[in-house]
C-alpha cells in the first residue's frame, strides 16, 4: 500500500467516523411530540408565570445541583432503549406526582437534546391523560445559557 493510498484511507475512515458520530449527536431525541408540544425556553417562561408544573426528570443528584426555579423532582427511571419506540414497560415515572388535574399545563425537562428522560416522561403523562404537555428538548442546559433562573 502506497502512502497516497494509506492517507487516503485513513482520510475517508476518519470522514466516515465523523459523519456517523455527528448523525447519532444531532438527531438524538425526536423533534416533535406527538399529544404535546416542543417548547422553547420563553415558552416555557410563559407556561411558569401563568401556573405551569415544571418537572425535572433527571435524577436527584443533578436537580439538587441545579434546576430549573420552582421545578420538582420526578426523576424519570430510564432502562428502555434511547429511541422513539421505546418500550415504557422497562422504565419508571411516579405519575402519581404529577397534578391531579390533567389540564393543568406541565413542562418536561432534563439535560438537553441527548437526554431523553423528558420526552419518554412527556409520553408518560401524555398516556396517562395529560392535555398541556409541554417539552422542554433543550433543557436546563439552554435555560442556563439565556440566564434564566436556576436554584
Amino acid at each position: 500500500m502506497t502512502c497516497r493510498t494509506f492517507a487516503a484511507r485513513c482520510a475517508a475512515a476518519f470522514l466516515l467516523t465523523y459523519l456517523s458520530v455527528g448523525t447519532v449527536l444531532a438527531g438524538t431525541t425526536p423533534t416533535e411530540l406527538a399529544g404535546g408540544k416542543v417548547a422553547t425556553a420563553e415558552e416555557v417562561k410563559a407556561a411558569i408565570e401563568t401556573g405551569a408544573t415544571v418537572i425535572d426528570t433527571r435524577v436527584a443528584n443533578e436537580y439538587a445541583e441545579a434546576h430549573i426555579k420552582g421545578a420538582i423532582s420526578v426523576p424519570y427511571r430510564e432502562k428502555s432503549a434511547k429511541e422513539a419506540n421505546y418500550d415504557p414497560a422497562q422504565d419508571r415515572f411516579d405519575l402519581g406526582k404529577l397534578p391531579a388535574a390533567k389540564d393543568k399545563t406541565i413542562v418536561t425537562y432534563c439535560n438537553g437534546p441527548e437526554c431523553w428522560k423528558s420526552f419518554k416522561a412527556a409520553v408518560a403523562a401524555i398516556k396517562g391523560g395529560y392535555s398541556n404537555v409541554l417539552w422542554y428538548r433543550q433543557g436546563l442546559p439552554d435555560w442556563k445559557s439565556k440566564g434564566l433562573p436556576v436554584e
